[in-house]
């Protein structure tokens, strides 16, 4: 690790002009690329006081051990250049794109004498017009069986064009009337381009110029009598409307615009985005972006614009990743430099453009939809990565090679703590084998001694171990059972992993319980959120992970999943606290008949529906004491967060201290301690 004071500029020497500047590894790597208004101020910040710079950027600066920088004229030229130098060096600390899959385009290669309409895969080629992209193959195939019935263009590949043209009759698509024949010279090589060429346009958004010559043409031909061209045209006609009806209209002024939107983690990113031409839906394209530092939505945009729109062809107004600067560009949240963005964009497209944030109306609600498809696709991605049996085969071998375990931790089991000022405090344990969730061995604890995250967590732990000990020595065979009660035991199985939900403390907390149950086989570390730190017992500096290691995501998603059903449990318990709370001043309602009504109902909004016959269906409810209740429940109420510890406590419902169930919970993502009414 070297000291960033060993290749600091000498004062003075840093220009205070706008460039681009580039950190070097020992072995000459550039690992990063950045670009600054003033690059004696940005710099300087790198060297300041890397004890107060934040985690990511002081890895970075202390695995460089030299930097550079190239001045330029104007902080576009800046933009450019940086965009230049990530795409030739590929930076381990620059935000990295990469597609979430391969879409397929309709291109249409121009490049060629007779051009040739097509389905394409992978990097732009230039002489090549791209529409698209599309979420499916055949969705391109569909749309060139109705439309070359209109534009008879070319469809064929170069062999089968050549040995038509050496035979001397066209394939099938000749004669059934989808291709002109430029194969065996029914048309020329102009008259072919130009049926290229009005394909082009109908395909950019002039579709209701396309459709108005073609009835001119209908109407001209139906005068003159000529009946069969006129249904002819009359038939291409309705081809074209097919065709505009499956892209739906979403802007009714017709605009040109690109909609962007984000979903993202600590880790990786999604972004979506829809092509809008024409006020229509023509593509939609998505990456997934590997976040290598902390990067907040506005960097994110300007990655975006930077990667997505950056070194744009001249012919086909295409960037390097096939797409092309459109009039308007919807995003979430506006990047610190907008101004110069916004004149790169239109020195790129050579016209002007509007870069904002869609507040209302129809721009807003496409927003919306995009951010929804973000969230569906970054969803969709971890999915995938987490049943994919290489990447979970890999996670535990990195597991155990990380954790210096004696085995790969095939059953690992994490636990959360949720409270509100550590008021009806609760715990979680989920269970993940070989990689995925076991619902059916899901846990959940009301805490009855622990009033913050470290006291809870160590009684959690002991209730959990000491159960597995009781369980371990009345087991009558592998497989679990209770011999007396035939049925299959609670908490049967120990872990090989025990992760928990915190740093050092809770940490400390849990391998204490284990201790004091002479538990030695084992192992606890601990997931710190803020920055991903893995701790250990015992040690002094926790343990770094590599941000893209199958690793660290298995442990986020355990994590992740014991603070929702943590969450969840915890909602569940303020909400039949509260219903308890209400239910204490109403006369003649003893315990019996409050567990009796809770029983029945279940919930404060389902009692309060609840009419008074309904109330008196409840073994011992009368009608006087019916109508109390109503009373008591229809009167406003205070939330459990504003009672004193002593009362919550008081409050919390009857019932065993472990609950098991696999319930489904709704996925929120609240902070511990921080749970919102």
């Amino acid at each position: 690790m070297a000291d960033p004071s060993t290749y600091r500029p000498a004062v003075g020497s840093i220009p205070e002009s706008p460039g681009v500047y580039r950190f070097r590894d020992p072995n000459g790597r550039v690992i990063y690329v950045g670009k600054a208004k003033s690059l004696r101020q940005r710099l300087n910040s790198y060297f300041a006081d890397v004890a107060g710079l934040h985690p990511r950027t002081r890895q970075m600066v202390t695995t460089a051990s030299s930097v550079e920088w190239t001045v330029v004229g104007t902080e576009v030229e800046a933009l450019q250049l940086e965009y230049n130098w990530i795409k030739e060096f590929d930076p381990r600390f620059n935000v990295r794109y990469r597609d979430d899959k391969s879409y397929p385009s309709l291109a249409v290669t121009l490049n060629e004498e007779y051009p040739r309409l097509q389905v394409m895969r992978g990097p732009k080629k230039k002489g090549v017009r791209y529409f698209g992209p599309y979420a499916h193959a055949w969705a391109i195939r569909e749309t060139l069986d109705t439309l070359t019935r209109v534009f008879p263009a070319r469809t064929c590949s170069t062999g089968v064009f050549k040995r038509a043209g050496q035979i001397g009759r066209p394939c099938l698509l000749g004669y059934i009337g989808k291709c002109a024949a430029p194969c065996v010279g029914r048309v020329s090589a102009e008259e072919h381009r130009g049926i290229v060429d009005d394909f082009c346009d109908f395909m950019a958004g002039r579709t209701d110029a396309m459709i108005r010559r073609l009835e001119r043409e209908m109407a001209e031909a139906a005068q003159a009598m000529e009946y069969e061209k006129a249904a002819r045209l009359r038939d291409d006609i309705g081809a074209l409307k097919r065709a505009m009806e499956k892209q739906a209209v979403v802007l009714g002024d017709g605009t040109d615009a690109d909609v962007v939107a984000f979903a993202q983690d600590d880790l990786e990113a999604a972004v979506q985005v829809f092509h809008v031409r024409g006020g229509r839906v023509r593509g939609q394209r998505g990456w997934i972006i590997d976040k290598v530092e902390e990067v907040t939505t506005g960097e994110l945009v300007e990655q975006f614009l930077l990667q997505v729109y950056g070194g744009v062809d001249e012919q086909t107004g295409s960037g390097e990743a096939g797409e092309a600067v459109p009039r308007e560009v919807l995003v979430p949240e506006l990047p610190d430099d907008a101004d110069v963005y916004v004149e790169l964009l239109e020195e790129l497209r050579g016209g002007r453009v509007s870069l904002r944030v869609p507040q209302r109306g129809d721009k807003r609600s496409l927003m919306e939809t995009v951010e929804r498809n973000a969230k569906e696709a970054f969803a969709r991605h971890r999915v995938k990565r987490s049943s994919d049996l290489t990447a979970r085969s890999l996670a535990l071998s990195e597991l155990q090679e990380a954790l210096e375990l004696p085995d790969a931790p095939l059953r690992i089991e994490c636990m959360d703590i949720s409270h509100v000022q550590g008021t009806n405090v609760v715990a979680s344990m989920v269970v993940f084998e070989d990689g995925l969730a076991k619902k059916s061995d899901y846990r959940r604890f009301s805490v009855t001694e622990g009033t913050d995250d470290t006291s809870a967590m160590a009684e959690v732990v002991r209730r959990r171990f000491a159960r597995h000990l009781k369980e371990e020595a009345d087991r009558r065979d592998e497989q679990g059972l209770a011999a007396e009660e035939g049925r299959p035991r609670r908490f049967a199985y120990p872990p090989n992993l025990l992760v928990v939900d915190g740093g050092a403390p809770q940490v400390a907390a849990a391998a204490r319980s284990l201790e004091e149950l002479g538990i030695v086989d084992v192992a606890v570390c601990g997931l710190a959120k803020r920055m991903e730190e893995v701790w250990l017992p015992g040690e002094s500096d926790p343990v770094i992970l590599p941000r893209t290691s199958e690793a660290l995501y298995l442990l986020q998603r355990v994590r992740d999943e014991a603070h929702r059903f943590a969450i969840t449990y915890h909602r569940q318990k303020r909400s039949t606290g509260m219903l308890v709370s209400l239910l204490d001043d109403v006369p003649g309602l003893g315990e019996a008949r409050r567990k009796a009504l809770m029983k029945q109902f279940g919930s404060l909004k389902r009692l309060r529906a609840a009419t008074v016959e309904e109330l008196m269906a409840v073994p011992g409810i009368g009608r006087r004491t019916a109508e109390a209740v109503q009373s008591a429940v229809a009167e406003p109420v205070r939330g459990a967060q504003d009672a004193p510890p002593e009362v919550a406590t008081s409050l919390s419902p009857p019932g065993p201290a472990e609950q098991a169930g696999p319930r489904a919970g709704s996925g929120d993502t609240a902070e511990v301690g921080r749970v919102a009414s």
